[in-house]
């Protein structure tokens, strides 16, 4: 599991470069050490086997001691988006019931009243609780890990909507993790020498998968926090001397749009990532223009599969154009019609996978776990099809979600709050299509007879009840919503119109 996998790594070389943030630098041997600290910690704190350990922090050593500290005691890690807001956080606690939290100070609101009613323990990442953390003493005997956890244990819950709707807290065990580092490890072939520049945040899916991957490796990971100043990425790849980079759509729509990659010495970069929805074959041709030398490896996954189920070889990225490419080594593929039989090759249908990777279910939601999980075959909710040589091409969007840049956003958020102000009848949202986001919200509005309100009034009540990705970029007005005779909404109809 990855836990022995990382103490593997520390015992060969503890004093490489584990991750660079900014102008710190952390060895092996000092992560180790603070998971050691933060897992004795844990323990001290009588954390038992199967209870869950929240984590609102951004990308650093904190994040990843309190990770796998959790794993090393029995925990479950339930990694949250350090970008919700308060509400979103709050209701992501309760339904997990976690029982101690590590936050930074910006999230101490969300947690405070929790801990003020005794339901949670939390510590403030950077204050003198956590300072105290990391200079305790630990000896061999007080950091002996939990020994009876295996690999059907949970060891990671990953939340995919807002609070508006049932919240889904995706399970994902010590075995699932561990397959899905094995497979990514299979065709990227990562190395202790290799250096990737990580702009993703470790509570996405991609994100972690990514932390898991190099650090199971012993390969360093470059952080930077976010791509306001797209250059500056290319700046520290060429400091660096990265080996690797990891990005979704936007990623490489902003680095193609806004910087001149051919002025920067990128001849240090290895391979490529990209996940987490469509990329414009466009987008991915003037990146390779750019960057001739690099493997670009697209790849297709879902957080209910731990992170990837198929990949793009780069050889096969000219003579399979718009394919996100074969099943990862141990992951089985079919494309199913409506009434469950195989589909012939080319024929669109319903995308279907099974493997080790296949979350464990939904957190304390079995009916959902159910609909989703079926002979122990997922349901990913794309649709797509197979070519002659096995090789898969997405048709749909899965269900609703909107991915937009790094972040997913379930429609039915943006519609219960614009659905408060008096003068709306009915709403829908979507995400249409844009080069740099991958895709933008749009909501249409169908305002009451006799009622006004403006799209900077609507856009104003977003901002005071929504985080700022969930916030519309366009707002349109229309008489009626398109329904089918069953009323249901059509959102393609709206993505279109």
């Amino acid at each position: 599991m990855l836990l022995e996998d990382l103490a593997d790594v520390v015992g060969r070389n503890r004093d490489a470069i584990a991750l660079v943030s900014g102008s710190v630098r952390v060895s092996y041997g000092q992560l180790w050490q603070l998971i050691r600290q933060t897992a004795s910690f844990l323990s001290a704190a009588s954390l038992r086997k199967g209870e869950r350990v929240a984590l609102i922090l951004d990308n650093g050593p904190e994040y990843i001691a309190a990770m796998y500290g959790a794993f090393a005691t029995g925990g479950v890690a339930v990694a949250l988006q350090a970008a919700a807001r308060t509400e979103d956080l709050t209701g992501w606690l309760r339904h997990c019931g976690a029982r101690f939290a590590f936050v930074s100070k910006q999230h101490w609101p969300a947690v405070a009243p929790l801990v003020a009613a005794g339901e949670l323990q939390a510590v403030v990442v950077g204050e003198a609780s956590w300072q105290g953390l990391q200079a305790r003493e630990v000896s061999s005997q007080e950091s002996s890990f939990a020994t009876d956890v295996s690999r059907d244990d949970p060891a990671l819950i990953l939340y995919t909507s807002g609070t508006s709707g049932s919240p889904k807290g995706v399970t994902l065990s010590h075995g699932n993790l561990a397959a899905n580092v094995a497979s990514i490890l299979a065709y990227l072939e990562l190395q202790p020498a290799d250096r990737i520049v990580n702009v993703l945040p470790f509570y996405y899916s991609y994100g972690n998968s990514v932390l898991h991957t190099h650090l199971v490796r012993g390969a360093c990971i470059v952080l930077e926090p976010n791509l306001v100043y797209p250059h500056k990425v290319l700046e520290t790849i060429v400091r660096e001397r990265a080996t690797g980079f990891a990005g979704v759509p936007s990623t490489f729509a902003l680095l193609t749009a806004r910087t001149r990659l051919k002025d920067f010495d990128l001849s240090s970069l290895r391979y490529v990532t990209q996940a987490g929805g469509p990329l414009p074959v466009a987008v991915l041709d003037r990146f390779r223009a750019a960057v001739p030398s690099v493997q670009f490896f697209v790849m297709y996954g879902q957080t209910e599969a731990t992170a990837r189920i198929t990949y793009l070889p780069p050889a096969q990225l000219d003579a399979k154009r718009g394919a996100v490419g074969v099943p990862l080594d141990g992951v089985s593929l079919e494309i199913r019609r409506e009434d469950g039989s195989r589909a012939a090759v080319r024929e669109t249908g319903a995308v279907w996978i099974q493997g080790a990777s296949v979350m464990l279910g939904y957190w304390n939601d079995a009916e959902l776990t159910r609909t989703v999980i079926v002979g122990g075959w997922l349901h990913t909710g794309d649709t797509g099809y197979l070519d002659e040589d096995g090789f898969l091409f997405i048709a749909g969007r899965r269900s609703d979600i909107i991915k937009t840049g790094a972040h997913r956003v379930q429609p039915q958020d943006i519609e219960a709050a614009i659905a408060e102000l008096d003068a709306v009848e009915e709403v829908g949202v979507v995400g249409v299509d844009d080069e740099i986001l991958g895709q933008v919200i749009r909501a249409v509005v169908v305002i009451k007879s006799g009622c006004e309100v403006s799209e900077m009034q609507i856009k104003a009540h977003c901002r005071s009840r929504l985080a700022s990705y969930k916030i519309p970029k366009f707002v349109d007005f229309a008489p009626r919503l398109p329904r089918t005779s069953t009323g249901k909404l059509q959102r393609h109809v709206l993505a279109t119109g």
